[in-house]
């Protein structure tokens, strides 16, 4: 393998440690907090997890280390998207476990859960492990999105187990995967196996957050890739002058990534889909919104812009919602190859015309064709329209055209408006994790040792007071079922963890809801650049704009 100057440097990176895991391992002790319940739904839940269900929280401290001492076989899953710091999760789950006992050992496997199922696994050791050292990707193993909740599914994962006498299983994933390796580990403390189940919180789209959770890993890289990107478009944009950039970013069930984003560039627009929802704001008005800016811009002269859009914002606006559920149960069964049959576009859009209500027409009369097309291709295994397929950076800048041809003919418009539209999705996944995801990275991983040494099952790592230098953080453990409430999947009620939107009376939100009319009208672009990794602690280890207004 070929390797890049930079790569290299980066082997040599050493990750920072909250300070209580710095002492070694000989000298981490636990201290017990209060007694937890689930955020919701506490007696469901209970019935569900009861032999992990109301475990205390606890912290690690500097203090003689009174766990039992035995051999461990740890196996270690990659679930779900890829997140930055992934590989550092399991650098630090490795050098943990070396560091307590040179025979203990760590399986990796492959491609996802369906390793775990498959017996498909690899054994590493020094020079593998050390190949990934601070890198981006998921490659040390690969990922996949295989989940873990059939009794089936459990007792073939607790064979394979057995088979190398896994002591315990980390499961490094988001809200689902997660909520699976609580499941897992109710299963195994039901049968008396003996193996533990530890998770770490991983996902780029912030959703992944609470009063325990901080942030999940993968978010600031994420955002620090993407805020680089749009600060290049904001610089060009600036300089052509003839534009108006329409940047779809990461984020279907919230829109943390897109406020993050305007955080750090201060775009012109920024959507964000939790406030369309409390408005209740239709697309004519999100669209009348865009416009006042164009406008205003354009007046000046300015008829250049940038606006954010986050990748799930359609979801957001109730009448789109009411459209889709329309459009699912026009296509129920074996409608779909009737109207699959059609010849013509014209012939499938009087069986749509037919089929929806006056209201869902009117919607979606209004889309730009390719839009309407768009929401009839591909189904997902359901047979539900696949919405993060919807390109809304298109759809937007085509609503906002119409509107401004309106305001034009009426005379009160008379600038140019040319767009240009970009989608950042996958560029952000696999970035060189900051240092900031770097080191969280390698502290979740170590303190997921911890907790297994400590005997701990059905527990998230946690790692948090993120805001503060590595050195003044804090580690610990809190049940998974803290964070878990009922909700209807697939016309059944199932635990899940309870996905967090933005707070629109929070301080993120707030600062942005602040400046946002002067962002709009004139030009406050902020360049972020790229990550930077060498240099002063307050350029590379900066966090994010999200955390450090939450935590002021």
């Amino acid at each position: 393998m070929e390797l890049s100057p930079l790569q290299m440097a980066r082997y040599q990176y050493n990750p920072k440690l909250p300070g209580m895991l710095r002492n070694g391992i000989s000298d981490i002790c636990v201290r017990d907090g209060e007694a937890t319940e689930s955020v919701a739904d506490q007696e469901k839940i209970k019935a569900l997890f009861p032999n992990t269900y109301g475990k205390n929280e606890i912290t690690f401290q500097k203090g003689k280390n009174t766990s039992a001492a035995r051999k461990q076989v740890v196996g270690v899953i990659l679930s779900g998207g890829q997140a930055p710091g992934g590989h550092n999760v399991i650098c630090g789950l490795y050098d943990a476990l070396k560091a307590c006992d040179k025979e203990n050992v760590l399986y990796g496997f492959k491609g996802g859960p369906s390793g775990l199922l498959e017996d498909d696994y690899v054994v590493f050791d020094d020079a593998y492990i050390n190949q990934y050292r601070n890198t981006g990707g998921f490659d040390i193993i690969g990922s996949g999105r295989t989940k873990l909740e059939t009794e089936e599914q459990f007792a073939v994962a607790e064979g394979v187990c057995k088979k190398h006498g896994i002591t315990a299983i980390v499961i490094i994933g988001g809200d689902d995967s997660n909520t699976n390796a609580a499941v897992l580990a109710e299963y195994f403390a039901a049968h008396n196996s003996g193996i533990q189940v530890i998770g770490c919180p991983k996902t780029i789209d912030g959703d992944l957050k609470n009063e325990d959770i901080e942030c999940s890993f993968g978010f600031d890289t994420a955002t620090k890739t993407y805020s680089e990107i749009i600060g290049n478009i904001e610089r060009d944009a600036n300089s052509a002058k003839k534009y108006w950039h329409f940047v779809k970013v990461m984020g279907r069930s919230a829109s943390h990534v897109a406020l993050e984003c305007a955080l750090e560039t201060q775009p012109n627009i920024c959507l964000i889909g939790e406030e369309v929802a409390a408005k209740k704001m239709s697309l004519a008005q999100i669209a009348d919104y865009i416009a006042d800016s164009v406008a205003s811009r354009a007046a000046k002269g300015w008829n250049f812009g940038v606006a954010i859009i986050p990748e799930g914002i359609v979801e957001f606006v109730p009448e789109f919602s009411v459209l889709i559920a329309e459009i699912n149960e026009l296509l129920a069964g074996e409608k779909t190859a009737e109207f699959n049959a059609l010849p013509t576009w014209k012939e499938k859009y009087a069986f749509i015309k037919a089929g929806l209500t006056k209201a869902s027409m009117e919607v979606f009369a209004i889309l730009p064709e390719s839009i309407q097309q768009q929401l009839f291709l591909e189904r997902d295994p359901h047979g539900n329209v696949q919405v993060s397929l919807i390109e809304s950076e298109k759809l937007f800048s085509a609503l906002v055209k119409d509107n401004l041809a309106a305001r034009k003919a009426a005379g009160t418009y008379n600038g140019k408006f040319s767009t240009q539209h970009h989608f950042l999705g996958y560029e952000g996944r696999c970035a060189f994790p900051s240092n900031f995801d770097a080191d969280y990275c390698y502290s979740l991983g170590y303190n997921a040792f911890m907790l297994i040494q400590y005997g701990y099952t059905g527990y998230l790592s946690k790692v948090s007071n993120l805001s503060k230098p590595a050195e003044e953080w804090v580690a610990g453990g809190m049940p998974i079922t803290k964070m878990m409430n009922m909700e209807r999947r697939n016309g059944k009620d199932k635990p899940v963890i309870r996905k967090a939107l933005v707070e629109l009376d929070g301080k993120p939100f707030q600062y942005f809801a602040e400046h946002r009319a002067q962002w709009a009208v004139e030009t406050c672009y902020v360049y972020p650049g790229a990550i930077q990794y060498f240099g002063p602690r307050e350029v590379c280890d900066l966090t994010t704009r999200t955390l450090a207004l939450e935590k002021a």
